[in-house]
């Protein structure tokens, strides 16, 4: 990430974390490196946050909460629950790939499902989170798709298939997606600006944190009344030689802080 920086063992000892900010694990058996690096990190991490907040896209996809048993979902599941039961408060806000998970997969990992954009309020701070996808505007052709798949009607139909189906048809929407951004320009990927700024207008804050882009970095904008700063969170891959991952910390003391694991 943009200028990453690790608090020091003293600095841990004096101001305990407070939440852990995650997103675009991209999770899937075709991934066990990456998958391990989540789960180290919910046991050396994220068990001592009192508030773990996952971003969206923690899963490759999500094909529906009848999906809940199968065996590498379940082991995401029961690693989040044990991280649950530890103590610590899981919230789950969607991506455009896990949009899908419902009341019994949020049951099954005993987290909070989260409507974006969620104002949260965190050790003194007001924190806007969404994933970012929506706010990619200047992408016409993703944005028609997004309020198709994201229509109530449209959800309810695709669910009522069968799994295997569903699993079929997702797997077309993933090439689909891949061969697009092929003949994409990079930038409409990208949030659009003005989408950013009414978000940080409507809701009258000066902290967003999001993912989605997979370009993490710290913007800092200068107000009339201060700073806006907009922290994006990294995507994971640790599967090749090169790896990227990592999240986003606040303490007691309300330091914000870009971590990247060793």
């Amino acid at each position: 990430m943009a200028v990453p920086q690790t608090l020091s063992d003293s600095k841990k000892a004096q101001s305990a974390t407070v939440a852990l900010f995650a997103s675009d694990l991209h999770l899937t058996a075709s991934m066990p490196q990456t998958a391990a690096k989540f789960f180290q990190f919910l046991r050396n991490e994220a068990v001592h946050s009192k508030q773990l907040y996952l971003l969206g896209d923690i899963f490759e996809y999500w094909a529906g909460d009848d999906d809940i048993d199968e065996a590498f979902n379940r082991s995401v599941i029961d690693a989040l629950h044990a991280t649950r039961t530890h103590g610590t408060e899981i919230f789950w806000l969607a991506g455009n790939r896990d949009f899908l998970a419902g009341k019994d997969f949020a049951e099954a990992c005993g987290a909070h499902l989260l409507t974006e954009p969620y104002l949260a309020h965190i050790a003194g701070l007001n924190i806007l989170l969404i994933h970012g996808d929506a706010q990619c505007t200047d992408d016409a052709a993703y944005m028609a798709f997004r309020n198709q798949v994201r229509n109530t009607d449209w959800q309810q139909s695709f669910l009522s298939q069968p799994l295997a189906q569903r699993k079929a048809i997702i797997e077309q929407m993933r090439a689909g997606s891949r061969t697009a951004q092929l003949t994409k320009p990079m930038d409409i990927m990208d949030v659009n600006a003005a989408a950013i700024n009414a978000l940080f207008d409507a809701h009258a804050v000066q902290i967003m944190i999001h993912g989605h882009t997979h370009r993490p970095a710290k913007h800092v904008t200068k107000t009339h009344s201060g700073e806006q700063v907009r922290y994006v969170l990294p995507d994971w891959d640790y599967e090749g030689e090169h790896h990227r991952g990592g999240w986003i910390s606040i303490d007691e003391a309300a330091d914000i802080q870009c971590v990247e694991p060793d």
